[in-house]
């Protein structure tokens, strides 16, 4: 195991492994216990009793995060040419079809998530192999498949992101940076926390968030109280 810096050190002693905080004290420490010299990225990992081996287990939505992610998130419309003035009117980074359809083939995926029209999916399907492990396949659940493109870009550049449990049982979400405000973030991991929450799987039977920890890019993790509703 690597040893430990001395402001990793610092940061672990700050940290009361006993305690179970609430998000707002732990947004807090999270900002105080962050030593990147670039603006880190703060993550949210939130374990749930739940089977995602089971279809009607499976936890997956999107959330529209209040302060945004801080992030620049670069997005391509896939769409037909009379939707690209209304994909650029947006603020997309990339529009067009073919030409980046032929692009992603070649291995391009330069981007943090993809915009498309039903009529267009189908071209997309042979792509699954490249997109999917990259998490790039557009999905209606998601709102990334709609006749409404300029909307759906302009909800991601706004801050609207999507999860999906893993196989482990775990979502994991990056919710703000650690520039923003201890309030910014904890607006943000309570939005996604609430989400969770009202996507409860009927089918899922006893406690439903088992544990919930935040952390930064290299920082230690803190955890937080998991009795939040």
């Amino acid at each position: 195991m690597a040893r430990l810096t001395k402001k990793q050190k610092e940061a672990v002693a700050k940290i009361d492994k006993d305690k179970l905080y609430s998000v707002d004290e732990a947004s807090a420490l999270i900002k105080e216990i962050t030593n990147t010299k670039f603006d880190a990225s703060v993550d949210l990992a939130v374990r749930l009793g739940v089977d995602p081996k089971k279809a009607n287990q499976m936890v997956r939505g999107v959330v529209s995060l209040p302060h945004g992610t801080g992030k620049d998130m670069k997005v391509l419309a896939l769409v037909t040419p009379d939707k690209e003035a209304e994909a650029k009117e947006a603020g997309a980074d990339f529009v067009g079809l073919d030409e980046y359809l032929d692009k992603i083939k070649g291995g391009w995926t330069d981007v943090d998530v993809i915009v498309t029209m039903p009529s267009v999916m189908g071209k997309l399907g042979p792509l699954g192999r490249v997109l999917g492990p990259r998490g790039l396949m557009p999905n209606p659940k998601t709102g990334t498949v709609t006749m409404d493109v300029a909307k759906a870009v302009s909800d991601v550049k706004a801050g609207k992101i999507d999860f999906k449990v893993d196989k482990t049982g775990i979502v994991h979400a990056a919710i703000a940076k650690s520039s923003f405000t201890a309030d910014k973030i904890a607006g943000n991991a309570n939005e996604l926390l609430q989400t969770l929450m009202k996507l409860k799987p009927t089918t899922a039977k006893g406690t439903y968030i088992k544990s919930i920890f935040m952390s930064s890019t290299m920082s230690p993790s803190v955890a937080i109280d998991p009795k939040i509703g």
